[in-house]
Parts: C-alpha cells; sequence; structure tokens
C-alpha cells in the first residue's frame, strides 16, 4: 500500500515538474484565462496535456528513441515550434491593446495554440527522452528518507502514470482558477498578463528559432 502510495505521489510530482515551470505553454494558458475565463484556461491546459498523451503513447512504441537519434528532427522542431510562438506573441500584443470586451476579445484558440506547440516544443520531446522514458521502464527506484526510513517507487506502474497525469490536471484546474481571481481584484491585471505572455512567447520564439539555426549550421559543416 505505501509502494502504491508512494508512486501516485511520486508521479504526481513529476506531473508537475513538466507543467508547473515558467515558459511558454503557461504564457498561453495565462493569457486565455486572463481574457477568456476560467474554462478556456483550463481548455488550453487541456491542450497541453493531451499533447503529453500523445508522447506518452510515442514513448510507450518506442519511437522515442527513433526520434532521438534524427540528427534533423531536433533542428525542425525548433524551427516550426519558434516561428508559432512569434505568430502567438503578436496575437498576445494585440490583445494588450484592446479594451478586453467580449466582442474584442473574441473566441478561444488555446486548445489549438497549446496542443501545436508542445508537439514541436523540443524540450518536451527532451523531457519524454529521458524523464518520460524512466516513468515508463519498469523498475523500482528507492529513496533514503531521514527518519521515516526506505521509500520505494515502482516506475512502470499504471499508479506512476496515473499520478503524472493528476499532476498534470491539478496545474491546469488550479492555475487559471488563481489569474482569474487575480484578474477579477484588478483591472490592470488582463493588459499585464497579455503583455508579459508576449514576451515570454516572443523570447522563447526568438531562442527557438536561434536554436534550429545553430543546429542546422552544425549539420551543414
Amino acid at each position: 500500500m505505501l509502494s502504491l502510495a508512494s508512486s501516485l505521489a511520486a508521479g504526481v510530482l513529476l506531473g508537475l515538474s513538466l507543467a508547473a515551470p515558467p515558459g511558454p505553454m503557461n504564457a498561453i494558458i495565462a493569457e486565455e484565462s486572463v481574457l477568456r475565463g476560467w474554462t478556456a484556461g483550463v481548455r488550453a491546459g487541456l491542450g497541453a496535456m493531451s499533447a503529453d498523451g500523445v508522447f506518452f503513447v510515442v514513448a510507450l512504441a518506442g519511437v522515442a528513441t527513433v526520434l532521438q537519434n534524427a540528427p534533423g528532427a531536433r533542428a525542425a522542431m525548433m524551427a516550426v515550434g519558434g516561428l508559432l510562438m512569434v505568430y502567438f506573441a503578436i496575437g498576445a500584443a494585440r490583445s494588450a491593446r484592446g479594451s478586453f470586451t467580449e466582442d474584442e476579445v473574441g473566441e478561444s484558440t488555446g486548445f489549438r495554440k497549446t496542443f501545436g506547440l508542445s508537439l514541436t516544443n523540443p524540450y518536451q520531446v527532451l523531457w519524454w527522452l529521458t524523464v518520460g522514458v524512466t516513468l515508463l521502464d519498469p523498475g523500482t527506484l528507492s529513496f533514503a528518507l531521514p527518519g521515516v526510513g526506505t521509500l520505494a517507487v515502482s516506475t512502470g506502474s499504471a499508479a506512476i502514470v496515473v499520478g503524472f497525469f493528476a499532476g498534470i490536471a491539478i496545474w491546469i484546474v488550479t492555475f487559471p482558477a488563481a489569474l482569474v481571481a487575480a484578474g477579477e481584484r484588478a483591472d490592470w491585471f488582463a493588459p499585464a498578463v497579455a503583455v508579459g505572455s508576449a514576451f515570454v512567447l516572443l523570447g522563447f520564439g526568438l531562442l527557438f528559432l536561434y536554436g534550429a539555426a545553430s543546429d542546422l549550421t552544425t549539420l551543414l559543416r
């Protein structure tokens, strides 16, 4: 029972380790949340989570190893992902100039944005090629905790996979809720988040494009 509970807890922590760090996905979730509400923010989070589901199936099928050994795959993904981020950054900047009325905000496209970006995000792919592979590889990880003893975590088990996706679900539900609550208390919060999202997306987009150019230069030498 302890092993089951520890595996679930480890899975939750792994899910949060992928979902919570600042980055382009959370920038889009934040923008959708403050402009269109909690439901739109959750939908954007579900886009990224759906991409993780795709990566899970791909890793389970062993395709991840093939991608890892493809020298041009990283450069191509970084180029596509970088261009998408720059494009979405322009959209976020335009949103920041609006008055955020229902007519000007428009329809939510957060799910498509995060899903597409996640599939072309080499860092997310890299996570699945490293931590994700460990998650799926059957075995046992033991941790010595002072005053508690040895804590065993079963990798490759259903418990750790369920915990992993539960951790992502916790984040994509609570993060938009916190943003919406903050936005209701301050009128300046929504445009500020839109501006911040634009800068984050632009920064990561340029970083990805630079990385793609560097990798391509190395391949052509």
